[in-house]
């Protein structure tokens, strides 16, 4: 299934900076960045959960939030895209 993960985290002390970091860097383990503070994560759903513990766990609720938004495994007619394009398709055949 596809998941799109945003974040919106404090970035005002140290301690931000570091749990932005870290968000990007569990993120980035179950999909792929498409802007900035945007992920496309194509999950299993034990995966979907352990993503989520996982950010809820570094997040600090007072300062900063996460949004998810589940768009299920029939998700390419759900998405549009207008300008410079930051990801790969996920189901379509990779070279290098």
């Amino acid at each position: 299934m596809m998941v799109v993960v945003t974040y919106d985290v404090n970035t005002e002390t140290s301690a931000g900076r570091r749990r932005l970091r870290l968000v990007a860097k569990i993120c980035m383990r179950y999909g792929q960045r498409v802007q900035n503070s945007v992920f496309e994560c194509s999950v299993t759903p034990s995966d979907y959960l352990t993503l989520k513990h996982d950010l809820a766990a570094i997040v600090d609720e007072k300062y900063d939030s996460l949004r998810y938004y589940n768009l299920g495994s029939r998700y390419s007619s759900k998405i549009e895209q207008y300008g410079r394009c930051r990801h790969v398709p996920v189901d379509g055949v990779m070279m290098l």
